[in-house]
């Protein structure tokens, strides 16, 4: 039975269709799911993609976090399942406190949209798992509030622990620790703010995000939980 990636999608969001196309080029079958939903039964996996959730009003994502569906998402996270928010679905799980840290503006305060090379620093996460750590990816980003903050206290966690997901090779918008990606203590939650959908398709120039979406394809299938 083929795995189920739910796709959530928010008023504003406009890369659901790319997270969609990129779910079945991973193997896997895309279910849209509007975010008054209040379930996501059915699913094997979670994408947040990315976008301006409700115009990005007050912050990013701060509105969207509010949204029926997250009360779904959140206890499907809780339980183990595969949540994964892209870019604006990375704000979004930062301000459900999903994830720790939060988005704010680019140094510069200029929008970067260019290829980025990343680099996996651990393995231990739904959208690692089976890249060594030191691979380089390069994968699309496009945003404004990319550059991600934490406390000392925060960062020590993250490294010390392996959730810092992957890197930037060379530091595009200021993140802390060139940080592009991070998960929660389970591995189950990653935040991303590259965009891996844009990435798999000889066509757009790179399909390096193939294996990070195949790798979320794998951890569902072997977690298949019920929502």
């Amino acid at each position: 039975m083929s795995v189920v990636v739910g796709v959530v999608v928010f008023p504003g969001t406009n890369c659901e269709h790319d997270a969609a196309q990129a779910v079945e080029a991973a193997g896997a079958t895309p279910k849209l799911l509007w975010h008054t939903e209040e379930s996501i039964r059915g699913v094997d996996a979670v994408i947040l993609p990315g976008g301006f959730a409700h115009g990005d009003y007050l912050r990013p994502g701060a509105l969207a976090r509010f949204s029926p569906i997250m009360n779904a998402v959140e206890a499907f996270a809780a339980i183990g399942g595969p949540v994964v928010g892209i870019c604006n679905g990375f704000q979004v799980l930062t301000e459900a406190r999903l994830l720790p840290g939060a988005l704010q503006k680019n140094s510069g305060l200029t929008f970067v949209c260019e290829e980025a090379e990343i680099r996996i620093e651990s393995d231990r996460s739904v959208l690692s798992a089976g890249i060594p750590a030191g691979t380089q990816l390069r994968i699309p980003i496009n945003h404004f509030e990319g550059n991600y903050i934490c406390d000392e206290r925060t960062l020590a966690e993250l490294e010390s622990e392996g959730r810092i997901v992957a890197r930037y090779v060379v530091n595009p918008n200021g993140s802390v620790e060139s940080i592009a990606g991070i998960a929660n203590e389970a591995g189950n939650v990653v935040g991303l703010m590259p965009h891996p959908e844009r990435a798999v398709d000889p066509l757009t120039g790179s399909t390096d995000g193939l294996a990070m979406l195949r790798a979320l394809v794998r951890c569902a299938a072997a977690a298949r939980i019920s929502p």
